[in-house]
């Protein structure tokens, strides 16, 4: 009998924002795989995951999601976590991967699907959606991600404040990924680009720490790394103008 892979997607920390399939699919798998830090502390997959199905359906899979410096040991850890999944897979039907956000949007689900397909032929992969950070912030803050005709940019602040830069430049609207660590750079580049004054910025969304301030409080300390940054397109208060 072939085997199956789901990333399901579980957003980003709420649980009351998993799709009710996201629930089905999570409850219905042999076993539910959440990522772990090597330094083993729980991580918001595994606490979304743990509102939904019982601690003795999951199984921790020590992902290096806290290294960005040495490839070696990132790649390293890559390989092992896949293969622990690939044996998971050769001894269940079916194997869940919840991963925070989308499986689809900067996802550890992308590399771990890449490598199962080598080591599992012919296992069938599959994804569930799920709510995105930018999609919670939006809602809990009330800012427009897109009106009309108004383009939308997703910039992981990881691949550098020049990225940001490029695209506060444009003429839509930008949402910052990961960019705790260099909240200084984008408060400066936020202000260089006119477009301090309406930007908006979350961290730990759902959770009992939330925090959304406008992003005219920044002040340069550093943030929680897996904060959001949602700075609107420039609208000229025409209703239906750009539609």
């Amino acid at each position: 009998m072939s085997s199956r892979l789901i990333g399901v997607g579980v957003g980003p920390g709420d649980p009351e924002l998993v799709t009710v399939k996201g629930v089905r699919v999570l409850r219905d798998a042999d076993v539910v795989v959440v990522p772990v830090m090597d330094s083993g502390e729980r991580g918001r997959a595994e606490a979304t995951v743990l509102h939904h199905v019982p601690e003795e359906k999951v199984v921790r899979v020590v992902f290096a999601l806290n290294e960005r410096t040495d490839r070696a040991r990132r790649e390293a850890a890559w390989d092992a976590a896949g293969e622990r999944v690939a044996e998971l897979l050769r001894q269940h039907t079916t194997v869940a991967f919840a991963t925070l956000g989308d499986p689809h949007v900067y996802s550890t689900f992308t590399y771990l699907a890449q490598t199962v397909r080598e080591s599992v032929p012919g296992c069938e992969v599959g994804t569930v959606p799920g709510i995105t950070a930018m999609q919670d912030l939006a809602a809990r803050s009330g800012a427009v991600l897109t009106e009309g005709t108004e383009p939308l940019m997703l910039v992981p602040v990881t691949a550098g404040a020049d990225v940001l830069r490029d695209a506060l430049d444009g003429p839509g609207t930008v949402v910052a990924y990961k960019f705790g660590r260099q909240a200084g750079e984008v408060a400066e580049a936020l202000r260089a680009s006119g477009r301090l004054g309406d930007a908006v910025w979350g961290a730990a969304l759902g959770l009992p720490e939330e925090s959304i301030r406008p992003a005219a409080d920044l002040d340069g300390a550093p943030l929680p790394y897996l904060s959001t940054l949602i700075a609107p397109a420039r609208r000229d208060g025409t209703r239906g103008g750009k539609v």
